[in-house]
């Protein structure tokens, strides 16, 4: 295996909405309006992976 492939790490809705503080809702927004992918395991599991949550985070403001 590659030094620069990265393990996925999924987590569910409630997990990822914990990661990054904001509600259930929030989270399932985000994946609706494509700033975050959702991952289906079945008819109603779905996952997200938390590296893609982290490379979807974009700095702003003076330091950016």
């Amino acid at each position: 295996m590659s030094a620069s492939v990265a393990r996925r790490r999924y987590a569910s809705i409630k997990e990822s909405a914990e990661y990054l503080g904001v509600t259930d809702r929030t989270i399932r927004q985000m994946i609706a309006d494509g700033r975050l992918t959702g991952y289906r395991n079945g008819g109603r599991l779905i996952r997200l992976d938390l590296n893609e949550i982290d490379a979807s985070m974009r700095p702003f403001g003076g330091a950016a």
